[in-house]
């Protein structure tokens, strides 16, 4: 079992899309790696060498992925709502950080539409 960054790989996947399973790295990187490494990036992951996971366990070390990197990210969203910039007033909010249009989208930042009643107006 090939264990990188405390995830386990599935073994049946290629390599470049089984690094994929580690947060923070992506296809573009997964495939740099692999190719710095001199792996092919067709071969399955349960066909990989001690030599060969050591060499990419050694890569990998050396980038931020994991709670490393959930902890930075979290730290940049924490320092952004504690300086008070209009991006942290989104985050704290829950709201589209990125300038999207709220109006009518939004939904999974904004969370499931509540409708609220009309009241009928009494007249005298």
């Amino acid at each position: 079992m090939a264990r990188i960054a405390g995830v386990n790989l599935p073994k049946e996947k290629r390599v470049e899309v089984g690094l994929t399973a580690i947060y923070g790295i992506g296809r573009s990187i997964s495939k740099k790696l692999l190719i710095e490494a001199n792996i092919d990036l067709n071969t399955k992951v349960k066909d990989l060498s001690e030599n060969q996971l050591a060499i990419l366990r050694e890569k990998i070390e050396k980038m931020p992925v994991e709670g490393d990197l959930r902890r930075r990210i979290q730290m940049d969203v924490k320092r952004l709502q504690e300086v008070g910039t209009y991006r942290g007033f989104r985050h704290r909010k829950g709201l589209p950080v990125r300038g999207q249009q709220t109006k009518t989208n939004a939904r999974t930042r904004k969370g499931k539409r509540k409708t609220v009643a009309n009241k009928k107006m009494v007249t005298k």
